[in-house]
């Protein structure tokens, strides 16, 4: 690494205040700061309470992400070969492809669209961090990550430019920039996606059947797409343990609650995700839940009373409620950020979650909207919670 460095700090003055290319300045910080450590420190008396910087951050949230990713490889070349009509007499029988073989499939599907994603979300960052005149943070990092993570494997790539495009764009840099965004910057471009081209994301086609009014969906790929017909998860064809461990078709990091809960563990450890986020999305999850279970009676179709009776259990590993969970409503950013905040915050996208996937099936991927939707009212929670922090100290303090 020692002629690299040489090398950087060689070219160094061309893009400095007054150099050839000082213009394109955050383009060699970016990757000055990527290989190496930050170039600046901070100087003085300052509060330094740890070593963690946001490239290290970054870097901690990606390795979390390992066993997703690498799952998503591995379990869409398994879907791949299972659909593939020269393979379905083999999957049939029970005899399923070596794991080598299922991640060089599933690594033809997740690559390109990882690449797209690079390319595309990476050009817009450096075009507004050249007009700002700023570095280009690794929150970009993250962002690459997730984004091919929550898209189906066939999703056109030409709809993958335009959805991280959209994401970094209106998610991210309208509002200033990384540390500055209000909504989850891969999460805003996938429910773009989703509602832009609603057929690719879900798999589903909504009619109104003439008979009861009911929606029903041609189902696709999604399990959640699927229950929306009937309602009653013992006809999706696929056990409680294949939905934990991810054999299902689906998103392609989604599928596996186990990754997820991997991934989650890692977080905690290193104190980047909060458990508190964690633990109160299940918890108002399971609320939720229970009470439309309790309610399950007084459902309009058979299909919706199904739908309702479903347990919490099945609610936690359905759809890409962990990984929505662990991974986006945690964002440092975009979610609350006291303690007494992010209790509130996690409960209410823990109970937004089924009841966008129940009471309005044309959206069975209630995780999304939920945090989206608490995205915007983080900052609302955190605020009254400060208040309220504040009216107690001053009735203490007689002031």
């Amino acid at each position: 690494m020692a002629p690299l460095r040489k090398l950087l700090d060689k070219i160094a003055p061309l893009f400095e205040e007054g150099g050839k290319y000082a213009k394109l300045y955050p383009l060699y910080e970016a990757a000055d700061s990527f290989l190496f450590t930050p170039g600046k420190r901070a100087q003085g008396a300052v509060h330094v309470r740890d070593g963690m910087d946001i490239k290290r951050l970054m870097v901690t949230v990606v390795i979390a992400l390992l066993p997703c990713t690498i799952w998503a490889m591995v379990n869409t070349g398994w879907q791949q070969m299972a659909a593939d009509s020269a393979h379905s007499v083999a999957f049939a029988a029970g005899l399923k492809a070596s794991w080598q073989t299922a991640l060089g499939l599933g690594a033809l599907a997740f690559l390109p669209v990882y690449a797209v994603t690079i390319a595309v979300g990476g050009l817009f960052e450096a075009i507004f961090a050249t007009v700002r005149k700023h570095e280009i943070n690794e929150g970009f990092l993250v962002t690459s990550m997730l984004f091919p993570l929550i898209l189906p494997p066939d999703m056109p790539l030409w709809m993958v430019g335009v959805g991280i495009a959209f994401g970094v764009v209106i998610g991210k840099e309208v509002f200033g920039g990384t540390g500055m965004n209000v909504l989850n910057p891969a999460l805003t471009g996938r429910i773009f996606l989703f509602f832009a081209y609603p057929s690719y994301m879900s798999g589903s086609v909504w009619r109104i059947l003439p008979e009861g009014g009911a929606v029903d969906g041609v189902t696709g790929a999604t399990a959640l797409g699927e229950l929306v017909g009937h309602g009653d998860v013992a006809q999706l064809g696929y056990s409680w343990s294949d939905y934990f461990w991810g054999l299902v078709p689906g998103s392609m990091g989604e599928t596996s609650a186990f990754c997820c809960l991997l991934g989650a563990a890692f977080l905690i450890f290193t104190k980047v995700g909060s458990w508190r986020i964690m633990t109160s999305c299940v918890l108002g999850l399971t609320a939720m839940t229970l009470l439309m279970n309790a309610l399950s009676a007084g459902g309009s179709t058979e299909a919706i009373q199904g739908f309702l009776a479903m347990g919490p259990e099945w609610h936690l590993v359905l759809g890409g409620f962990a990984f929505g969970t662990v991974f986006m409503a945690t964002d440092p950013v975009s979610a609350a950020q006291t303690d007494r905040g992010r209790w509130i915050y996690g409960f209410l996208i823990g109970a937004l979650t089924p009841i966008v996937r129940v009471i309005n099936p044309a959206y069975p991927e209630g995780v999304m909207l939920a945090i989206i939707f608490m995205n915007v009212f983080a900052p609302t929670i955190d605020y009254y919670v400060v208040k309220a922090n504040i009216r107690r100290r001053e009735a203490r303090l007689g002031v």
